[in-house]
């Protein structure tokens, strides 16, 4: 797993990935400054509709920016994600191209509409998910390391399937996805938990995508860390 984060880290310059960190990151910003904006404009229209007149547009936009943070913390992974799954063959085809080229030689291109698919389903469920935990993290706050613990356990098992399916895209028959899940599982959840305490970690957190796809792309093609030396 360590290799898998080291040659992913090596790889950062490589101009694929840079392309992909530019592009996922303007879009995911552009996502939330467009959804700040909206939520303002109905905290506006609430506030009039409430009667509260003037003093509606300040309170708009301190609510909307407290929205915002609080939206930031808990859906920058869902929403990150979702954006990365329209880049990633892009990654994973650097990787496979880098290190492993007889991997490269025989993947099978993702299609656009199978990326957006892989993509809006990942966000789905971690926004899902993550939702349906908000109250838990909420009193949690109180433990100290409560929240953090239960953000990293269930995102670790999100990721460990979402990581997966974007290099099964490229390799893997539809119908066989089932068996490969399993196949893989120990390999996944070790990619998960890693991605998982990356999108924790301030500043380190915008490259836990990328990292993430390239990690994944390691894992599931060198088996071992041994394999994977061998190949590299």
């Amino acid at each position: 797993m360590l290799r898998a984060l080291f040659l992913s880290i090596g790889q950062l310059g490589d101009p694929a990935f840079l392309k992909v960190l530019a592009k996922s990151l303007a879009l995911t910003i552009l996502l939330f400054v467009v959804a700040g904006f909206g939520v303002y404009w109905l905290l506006i229209w609430l506030f009039d509709w409430f009667g509260w007149g003037e003093s509606g547009g300040f309170a708009a936009a301190a609510s909307a920016v407290i929205i915002a943070g609080l939206s930031f913390w808990l859906l920058f992974r869902a929403v990150a994600m979702g954006v990365i799954g329209l880049f990633t063959d892009e990654i994973v085809d650097a990787v496979e191209r880098k290190h492993y080229p007889d991997k490269a030689e025989v993947a099978q291109a993702a299609g656009y509409a199978d990326q957006v698919r892989v993509g809006l389903a990942s966000a789905g469920r971690a926004i899902g998910w993550n939702l349906l935990a908000a109250p838990l993290y909420v009193v949690l706050l109180v433990t100290g390391v409560g929240t953090i613990a239960l953000f990293l356990a269930l995102n670790t098992l999100l990721l460990a399937r979402d990581l997966g399916e974007l290099v099964a895209i490229r390799h893997v028959p539809r119908d066989r996805w089932r068996d490969w899940r399993r196949e893989t599982r120990g390999r996944r959840m070790q990619i998960g938990l890693v991605a998982a305490g990356l999108f924790v970690i301030p500043v380190v957190n915008l490259l836990a995508p990328i990292l993430s796809a390239a990690m994944a792309a390691h894992m599931l093609h060198g088996g071992t860390e041994d394999d994977a030396q061998n190949r590299a």
